[in-house]
């Protein structure tokens, strides 16, 4: 089977820009209304004209600028707020002193807190208290004395800017942890797949030489030495494994970036995926004289990925049994077509596990039911249960979710390159 790499990129900042964009425009007809419902009280209305000019044109020609934290670079910034300082500045030599002493609008405007906000989401707090003192300054020196309206907007600007770029900085932090924990899940699964087939195939080999390099002796019996060994190392490895590097805050001005390892194939939404498979033609190979197969007459459909997982932790379970009961021991798999999820259960007549055995298993780098069996169904977004009575032999339920089968997709979709 093929395997992809995905780039998965999340930004929870990118609505925020766009908030932005439609602000800033929205905030630039307010200002020009304004102007134009009282324009004939200024004392110089062409330079209020030929600041709205500017103005309006500055503000449809950095419309990109505004789209995203990429787009939005330092100097852009720097330019804006002067715009804004400057519209400010201006309304005392622009409007009458009478409307500026009452506490009329500046030029600008709530325009202003669009460049304010520009700030706050692209540097965090510390670039909005930069940008909104810069503001305040600005309102005192135009009003000529710190009126109670005038320092009433400056501290609203001055707060709502600096907890919006907090939250910023909380959101981004939050947003890198997130692609950290996928990206680990991520790669702590496709482990695990690796282990689970080197031990459906190397460990158990391995194993297998061991065993029969003892019973023959000789040269074999220092064969099957090494083999253990190795069975041994190999488990290690592969109980261990390292969790890759973090990348996911290599790109934060568009975003945290997780890449992940996926399987292209059959029943994985690839364009290979050939439709449902009957879990029961995967099955039927593993009946014989020992083993009874109990299966509905009716078809038991699932996805491709799913059938093929399923019956490979049935046969790692009848492998338990052939290696713990013995050669001799019987076997049963029972196959349940339910509503909502399909049942295999398979049952032997063997000595059971003793209590705390499977734990002390997994301790020791044997995780033929850890992942085999329990890794398999959990990937599937089902459940393995073994229930087990010492003398009473074992029994391993596998339920397999239909819904979860059909959708394909349990993590919803992500942008991709």
């Amino acid at each position: 089977m093929a395997r992809r790499d995905t780039v998965m990129r999340m930004s929870v900042e990118q609505p925020l820009w766009r908030a932005l964009t439609g602000y800033r425009v929205l905030t630039m007809i307010y200002a020009i209304g304004l102007f134009a419902s009282a324009h004939d009280e200024f004392t110089r209305p062409w330079l209020a004209v030929a600041y709205f000019a500017v103005l309006g044109a500055w503000t449809l020609a950095t419309l990109p600028r505004v789209a995203s934290a990429a787009a939005c670079t330092k100097p852009f910034l720097a330019a804006d707020l002067a715009v804004a300082l400057t519209g400010i500045l201006l309304t005392p030599v622009a409007d009458a002193a009478e409307r500026v002493h009452d506490g009329g609008p500046t030029l600008p405007s709530i325009w202003t807190a669009g460049s304010v906000l520009a700030f706050a989401v692209k540097g965090g707090w510390r670039w909005a208290a930069l940008a909104s003192t810069l503001v305040a300054v600005a309102n005192l020196v135009e009003r000529g004395n710190p009126a109670r309206d005038t320092v009433h907007n400056v501290v609203l600007v001055w707060v709502a800017s600096i907890a919006i770029g907090y939250v910023v900085e909380v959101a981004r932090a939050s947003e890198r942890t997130l692609a950290r924990a996928l990206e680990i899940e991520a790669a702590t699964r496709e482990r695990e797949r690796l282990a689970r087939d080197i031990h459906d195939g190397v460990l158990q080999v391995l194993a297998m030489v061991q065993r029969r390099g003892a019973v023959i002796g000789g040269e074999a019996a220092e064969l099957g030495r090494m083999a253990g060994e190795q069975e041994v190392a190999l488990r290690t490895l592969v109980s261990g494994g390292l969790v890759p590097a973090s990348r996911a805050s290599e790109d934060t001005a568009r975003g945290a970036v997780v890449r992940t390892v996926e399987e292209d194939g059959p029943g994985d939404g690839g364009p290979g995926d050939g439709g449902p498979v009957d879990l029961r033609s995967l099955l039927a190979p593993h009946a014989g004289s020992r083993v009874s197969l109990a299966e509905p007459g009716a078809p038991v459909l699932l996805a491709p990925r799913a059938a093929r997982e399923v019956a490979a932790a049935v046969g790692a379970a009848l492998d338990n049994v052939r290696r713990h009961a013995g050669e001799q021991a019987r076997a049963w798999i029972l196959v349940e077509d339910e509503p909502d999820e399909v049942i295999v259960t398979v049952r032997d007549d063997g000595p059971g596990i003793p209590e705390g055995r499977l734990a002390q298993a997994e301790g020791e780098g044997r995780l033929g039911v850890a992942l085999s069996i329990r890794g398999r169904l959990r990937d599937l977004g089902g459940s393995a249960d073994v229930i087990s009575v010492p003398g009473q032999g074992t029994e391993v339920e596998l339920r397999v979710p239909k819904d979860r089968q059909r959708t394909n997709d349990p993590r919803g979709k992500a942008e991709q390159r």
